[in-house]
């Protein structure tokens, strides 16, 4: 199996042949202040089989980059309740993914929703991608939940943890503030991928967005990943292009 990151929070899982995308994008919004780092337009990572969506945040949402690299017809996993908006937005083949329910890929891979939980309320969820003997798992921008333990007895043993790692606090209009972060900071991406029995982390969801005081992202994210992950989980820092074979 090998996971390909892409810009900000995608990657790209390929294994006996197929290959899917998970959260593909090529722009980030201006009210977050647009990129910190370089994007890129999805045909660069080459064809896919499929893309599955955690949720529809615009940071994790292009429609119209998934539509001009692969055409409306390309199959769409999307959460069950937000399935008629990806329809919505131009994709002509959703498939309204319950959490659970496992979806097969050509190529003998299979793609699972599981339980996720979004900082700020609304439908998530995490995709567990199966086949050839390996699993990985991405969880778009989840915060510190319960579900780690049945997820990892469910789906175990998994091989690749991709979990954001950013730790963002947000001040949005309308919204109290809270000070408390809308996805998981390092150490507890960590302890995720320790419960879940990760052979190894490979931390997305950061770089690309720093924007105080709408979007702040914490500080020395990498730093204390290799510490909380010392003696207790594989580590693999990969950049946006760049390959991990697991």
């Amino acid at each position: 199996m090998e996971i390909q990151r892409l810009p900000w929070a995608g990657v790209r899982v390929t294994l006996r042949g197929s290959s899917v995308m998970i959260d593909p994008v090529t722009r980030i919004p201006e009210r977050f202040g647009g990129a910190r780092e370089t994007m890129y337009p999805l045909a660069q990572f080459g064809a896919t089989d499929a893309v599955l969506l955690t949720h529809l945040h615009e940071d994790h949402f292009d429609p119209d980059a998934i539509v001009a690299a692969y055409g409306a017809n390309i199959p769409v996993y999307a959460p069950a309740d937000v399935a008629d908006a990806a329809r919505a937005a131009g994709l002509g083949n959703v498939i309204a993914a319950s959490v659970g329910e496992v979806y097969g890929i050509p190529g003998g891979v299979s793609v699972i929703p599981v339980p996720s939980v979004d900082g700020v309320g609304d439908v998530q969820v995490g995709w567990v991608v199966k086949g050839d003997g390996r699993t990985a798992i991405h969880c778009g921008d989840t915060l510190w939940h319960g579900y780690w333990w049945s997820i990892a007895q469910a789906y175990g043993p998994i091989d690749a943890a991709c979990l954001p790692v950013n730790g963002a606090v947000l001040e949005l209009p309308g919204r109290t503030a809270s000070g408390q972060p809308i996805c998981l900071t390092p150490e507890q991406a960590v302890a995720a991928a320790h419960v879940l029995g990760a052979g190894t982390l490979v931390p997305i969801h950061y770089k690309a967005i720093h924007h105080p005081p709408v979007y702040r992202e914490t500080p020395d994210i990498e730093a204390r990943l290799r510490t909380a992950a010392e003696g207790k989980v594989g580590l693999s820092l990969i950049g946006a292009t760049e390959t991990v074979t697991v």
